[in-house]
C-alpha cells in the first residue's frame, strides 16, 4: 500500500471541468513532482488532495483512510500539509508565534529547537514579524509552519517562485535534508533544475490530465517530452 493513493481525481470551479481522472501514489519516504505549464492543473491537484478544492469524483487514500472530500482541517489532522503558493503566514505575528500557532492542534509537534535547526535563518529573525521578512523568510516559515505538525506528507506549491537563486538553492538543500531525513514531499514547481534536484520521480500533468510518470532522471534524457508539455 502506497502512503498516498489516488484514482480518478475529478475536479472544478464552478462549472469548469480542471481535473480529469487524475491518477497518482506517492510512497513513503518518496520526493514527487507535479510538472506542468501553467493553468495545467498542478495547483488545483494538490488543493484537491487537502480538500481546499473539494472533488466531485474520485478516492484519495491516505495510508489506506479515504480522505476525498473531508475538510482541510480533518485531513490536516490525519497528517497532511499543504503550504500555499501565497504562504499564509500571519503578517501581523512574529515567527515564533507563527510556528507555535500552527503546532497547538498537533498530536506530535515538533520542538522548536528542532524547527531552528533546519531553519537557523528563523531561529536569527524569530522575533521578527511576518510583515517584516523577506520573500525567502516567509517561504521558511510558511514551510516550518507545516513541518512543526510532523505530517506524513506535505504538499509543496511553487515553493521557489520569485526567489533569487541564492535562495532557492537554500531551500533546496533544506528540502533535499527533509528528503532524507525521510520527510514524503509532493511537489509543484515550474523551476524545472530546483525541481529534477529534489525529485525521484515526476508526473506531468497537461490540460487536467496525467500525460506522463515516471523517473525524474528520465526526463533529462527526453527533450521532446520537456518541449511538448513544458516548452523547455
Amino acid at each position: 500500500m502506497s502512503l498516498l493513493e489516488v484514482s480518478g481525481l475529478n475536479s472544478y470551479y464552478g462549472d469548469s471541468h480542471i481535473l480529469f481522472d487524475v491518477s497518482l501514489r506517492v510512497e513513503k519516504n518518496e520526493v514527487v513532482a507535479l510538472l506542468g505549464r501553467n493553468g495545467a492543473g498542478k495547483s488545483t491537484t494538490l488543493k484537491s488532495l487537502m480538500g481546499v478544492v473539494k472533488p466531485r469524483a474520485g478516492s484519495v487514500k491516505l495510508e489506506g483512510m479515504e480522505i476525498a472530500g473531508k475538510k482541510a482541517h480533518d485531513i490536516a489532522r490525519v497528517g497532511m500539509q499543504l503550504v500555499h503558493e501565497d504562504r499564509r503566514i500571519f503578517g501581523s505575528l512574529n515567527v515564533e508565534e507563527n510556528i507555535i500557532l500552527a503546532g497547538l492542534t498537533a498530536d506530535n509537534k515538533w520542538p522548536l529547537e528542532r524547527i531552528y535547526d533546519m531553519f537557523p535563518r528563523l531561529k536569527e529573525r524569530r522575533a521578527s514579524r511576518g510583515t517584516d521578512l523577506s520573500g525567502g523568510e516567509q517561504q521558511m516559515l510558511a514551510i516550518a509552519r507545516a513541518l512543526v505538525r510532523d505530517p506524513k506528507i506535505v504538499l509543496l506549491d511553487e515553493p521557489f517562485e520569485g526567489l533569487a537563486p541564492v535562495i532557492v538553492q537554500d531551500l533546496v538543500r533544506i528540502c533535499r535534508s527533509l528528503a532524507q531525513a525521510g520527510q514524503t514531499i509532493v511537489l509543484v514547481e515550474q523551476n524545472l533544475a530546483a525541481t529534477l534536484a529534489l525529485a525521484s520521480r515526476v508526473y506531468i500533468i497537461n490540460n487536467g490530465h496525467i500525460a506522463h510518470e515516471g523517473p525524474a532522471a528520465e526526463l533529462k534524457t527526453q527533450p521532446d517530452l520537456l518541449q511538448r508539455y513544458l516548452g523547455v
